[in-house]
């Protein structure tokens, strides 16, 4: 896929997210406290670039699906990625001022509301997703719902956050250690945008099986570079402070391995990521996604 047909998909998916997420708020959301809608919306209107929910999208209809059916999924599944953000970057986290170039919600809204803002948004993100679901007779959406509420929870992103902070400063770090942590930190939720949105398309399970295999290589590779950009990366880019994770002894590929064989393990992350789409047709979207973000800088 070239270069500008990947953008021009990737904004109507962004444009299409972001108008669900304000009619979202403006009609149910309106039910909320004001001032935790306020919170909430502020972190979920920041921007980024929206990479999990136009996951969601372009897999289903890279698949056949409808994109429309698969909005409430991806919609939902950003709700979850931004609470998880409010999250961590409170003091008791990871205690970050900046997010996506802005303050972060707790400098905003202090530490209270920005926690209810992250519990708001996590459970107001599954009311969005069930109500899909209980639209759909197929049971299609009901198993994207699952498959999210699996990497989301305590079995997937919620243990990676867990590991990280228990081993942040710790003396003896491991390759498998990191390993665990970002196969759930951060690969899980890309594994959840991905299958979800081939849930919603009707996928069997050998397609599925190949998407599980694509999206944790892309998962380790979007981490890698993320570690590599913590140390090289433009701060104006980035959004957020950079240079935390060495100065807290966080356990990172570049803290492990070293600047040069984290670009190699990039490499490799991002060759098998387009290995495993081997076989399947319509992949250019996810092909590209992989070259992107090999030589990222934010």
């Amino acid at each position: 896929m070239e270069a500008e047909s990947y953008s021009r998909l990737s904004e109507r998916y962004r444009l299409a997210v972001e108008g669900e997420l304000r009619s979202i708020f403006e009609s149910d959301g309106q039910a909320v406290y004001p001032a935790l809608r306020e919170a909430m919306f502020y972190s979920l209107e920041s921007g980024g670039k929206r990479i999990r929910p136009c996951l969601v999208l372009a897999v289903c209809e890279m698949l056949g699906g409808s994109a429309e059916a698969a909005l409430p999924v991806a919609c939902g599944l950003e709700m979850i990625h931004t609470y998880s953000l409010i999250h961590d970057d409170l003091p008791c986290m990871d205690d970050d001022d900046m997010r996506r170039g802005r303050p972060s919600n707790h400098k905003v809204f202090g530490e209270a509301m920005a926690t209810l803002a992250g519990d708001g948004l996590l459970s107001f993100a599954f009311e969005t997703m069930l109500a899909a679901a209980l639209k759909d007779r197929t049971g299609a959406v009901l198993r994207a719902v699952n498959e999210i509420a699996i990497r989301a929870g305590a079995r997937g992103m919620v243990s990676g956050q867990a590991a990280d902070m228990e081993y942040e400063g710790m003396k003896e770090q491991t390759e498998e250690m990191l390993g665990y942590i970002h196969r759930h930190k951060t690969a899980d939720m890309l594994e959840a945008a991905v299958i979800s949105g081939a849930y919603v398309a009707g996928a069997d399970e050998a397609v599925i099986e190949k998407l599980r295999q694509y999206s944790v290589k892309m998962g380790l590779l979007f981490q890698i570079t993320d570690d590599i950009l913590d140390v090289t990366g433009d701060e104006k880019k980035m959004g957020k402070t950079l240079g935390k994770d060495a100065e807290s002894g966080k356990l990172t590929y570049v803290g492990l391995l070293g600047l040069e064989d984290a670009r190699k393990a990039a490499g490799k992350a991002a060759s098998e990521a387009l290995s495993a789409l081997e076989g399947l047709e319509n992949t250019g979207y996810l092909s590209e996604t992989i070259n992107k973000m090999l030589v990222r800088s934010n």
